[in-house]
């Protein structure tokens, strides 16, 4: 399932990250495999997606987020 997916509320670990220009900047931004996130809400229209990753919130296109591969926790 890819972080796109993953419906708010639920806890998911980031297993890949596909290629594109933001792989990089996405893994600097703490989005790296084994990493536990949560889906916090989305905005009234679908974009972007809220989530909580190690100490802050981040904001991500769902175009973006798409390219996470999940799984989901528990």
């Amino acid at each position: 399932m890819t972080l796109r997916e993953a419906k708010t509320g639920t806890t998911v670990r980031v297993h890949d990250i596909g290629d594109s220009a933001l792989k990089q900047r996405l893994m600097t931004m703490g989005l790296i495999p084994g990493t536990q996130v949560k889906v916090l809400r989305s905005a009234p229209l679908g974009d972007p997606i809220a989530i909580g990753i190690r100490s802050y919130t981040l904001a991500l296109r769902r175009a973006d987020a798409a390219r996470v591969e999940v799984e989901q926790v528990g």
